[in-house]
């Protein structure tokens, strides 16, 4: 790994690091709702990296190190669930141009991209807006944004909306909470997420980028008709035990794709466990070779 200074993307500030030899195959890697690039596991990227690819991950704009949207209105939630828009900062749209703009900073195109949760969301925007940066696609955990498909169980989506923490204690427990609640059936190891949580904490803490980044969510509109004009090789990769993008939303999105590749996982949940990392990678690299 090697630790890069932030770049402008966008007109953003956006920071990222990389992974393999500038020089191999290149692969982008943007994370989902809240989530800083941290949570694309070390040991993930560098098996990406000795599958022979470039690995950059960055954070999404409002997360970890990268540019905070601020002097917008104040978000809320509640609002946008009822259908005023007046609290929308930017849409998923916008966040899929800040990743056209790293893989121009990185002369990078055509990249192959994956994206997980709301990144599949912005992979997905990102190779119907901007085709000609896309070499192949890989979707994980997502959905297209037609809201009969997707939607989170209540107790899921009571996870979601649960007050943001009030300090670094507060915020390790949510964590924990929150995986058993939308985690799958594989055994969790609580010591490890919780030095990760704290970590995570200790590098950004701001919840007021995560409401924006769910807003965006909310607002956007439904890309199933712009994923039929998608022409790239592409994977869905959807958790069978996902509780907060149910399955439905993998399944829409490999069917409005031509020729996309549908992998289900039994047991995976709303996560990447570290006992299903061997087999991501080997599919992400298959699909890329494709």
């Amino acid at each position: 790994m090697r630790p890069m200074p932030t770049i402008k993307a966008n007109g953003l500030d956006i920071f990222y690091d990389t992974f393999g030899k500038q020089g191999d195959a290149p692969l982008l890697l943007v994370m989902g709702l809240g989530a800083q690039m941290t949570l694309w596991d070390e040991d993930f990227c560098q098996r990406l990296a000795d599958k022979g690819f470039f690995v950059v991950r960055y954070d999404n704009r409002d997360v970890g190190l990268s540019s905070k949207i601020e002097g917008g209105p104040e978000p809320d939630v509640a609002k946008t669930m009822a259908g005023d828009r007046s609290t929308v900062s930017y849409l998923l749209d916008d966040m899929a141009d800040d990743a056209a703009g790293v893989i121009d900073a990185l002369s990078m195109a055509p990249a192959n991209i994956v994206g997980a949760s709301m990144g599949g969301m912005i992979v997905q925007a990102l190779a119907i807006r901007h085709p000609e940066k896309v070499r192949t696609l890989c979707s994980i955990m997502s959905t297209t944004g037609n809201p009969a498909v997707g939607q989170p169980t209540q107790e899921a989506m009571g996870a979601l909306l649960a007050p943001p923490p009030k300090n670094r204690e507060e915020a390790i427990e949510a964590g924990v909470r929150a995986t058993k609640v939308i985690g799958g059936t594989f055994p969790v190891d609580e010591a490890k997420l919780r030095e990760r949580t704290g970590k995570a904490y200790d590098r950004s803490n701001y919840p007021p980028g995560m409401a924006r980044q769910l807003i965006a969510i909310m607002a956007s509109p439904d890309r199933t008709e712009g994923l039929k004009g998608v022409r790239i090789p592409t994977l869905v990769i959807h958790g069978e035990a996902d509780p907060l993008v149910t399955p439905s939303g993998g399944a829409a999105t490999a069917a409005a794709i031509p020729g996309a590749k549908l992998l289900t996982v039994p047991g995976m949940g709303h996560d990447m466990p570290e006992q299903v990392v061997p087999m991501l990678v080997d599919a992400i690299a298959e699909n890329a070779k494709r």
